[in-house]
């Protein structure tokens, strides 16, 4: 019998060198995979999830799929069972029994990230794991220009990182939207896929705007650019989220 299983999986990457198994690093696919073997007791899996993040990077719905063959054990055994030997950095939120085509990237329709910000001139012991602290006040309004700007489908190469692998550059993006609360700013962005570390770069980039270092404007020529230098520098992990794929 082959089952192909659905995992929901939550996890503060700080101490991750990202989700992709690497060498001679901790991640958050090994570490799941590991526990795996041992619950199934067999020697060998992979897992694949919808979207790799970067080390440091957060997630609160991650969504990952693997095929077992000739295995009844329950469902609620994945949750309980990882959940008892996984670092307490990863948490399995639920597990189900999906369709044998479905496959947590390519099946994935939507994705939504949100990343943190907060302006103040002193760190928070509070936030700082959590977010990027810029202690120079930002014009959210102009930053919302910016980001409107890359709504829509666009050639994103010049937000791609350098070793960038994608067979295209191509996204379209549904959503770029800040939001401020007292000192705190959130921008969520959604979009059908995204390349490496772009969401990143596409936040440094908009500090520069709320900086007043570059226009809201430029938004558009660099994305027109194509070319990576044009853009701001790559903000910093922590204060990013992988909030929920959409199937």
């Amino acid at each position: 019998m082959t089952r192909n299983i659905k995992l929901t999986i939550a996890y503060n990457g700080a101490n991750f060198s990202g989700w992709q198994i690497q060498p001679n690093n901790i991640s958050i696919q090994e570490s799941i995979q590991e526990g795996l073997k041992k619950i199934l007791k067999i020697d060998f899996i992979t897992i694949n999830a919808s979207g790799r993040t970067d080390g440091g990077v957060h997630a609160e719905e991650q969504v990952a799929n693997f095929i077992i063959e000739n295995n009844s054990i329950p469902l609620e055994a994945f949750v309980k069972g990882l959940n008892s030997i996984l670092p307490k950095e990863i948490s399995i939120l639920s597990s189900q029994e999906v369709d044998l085509d479905f496959h947590a990237r390519k099946s994935a329709k939507k994705k939504w990230y949100q990343y943190g910000i907060y302006t103040d001139r002193v760190h928070s012991p509070f936030l700082e794991p959590f977010a990027w602290n810029i202690k120079q006040p930002l014009d959210i309004e102009k930053m919302q220009e910016g980001a409107n700007y890359l709504l829509g489908k666009h050639d994103f190469a010049s937000f791609a990182a350098s070793k960038n692998s994608s067979k295209t550059t191509t996204r379209t993006i549904f959503k770029a939207q800040f939001t401020k609360i007292d000192n705190r700013i959130l921008f969520d962005i959604e979009g059908d896929g995204f390349l490496m570390r772009m969401v990143r770069n596409i936040v440094g980039t908009l500090v520069d705007v709320g900086l007043s270092k570059k226009s809201p404007k430029d938004i558009k020529d660099i994305l027109e650019s194509k070319n990576r230098s044009f853009a701001g520098a790559t903000a910093p992990p922590q204060g990013l989220f992988l909030k929920k794929v959409f199937y």
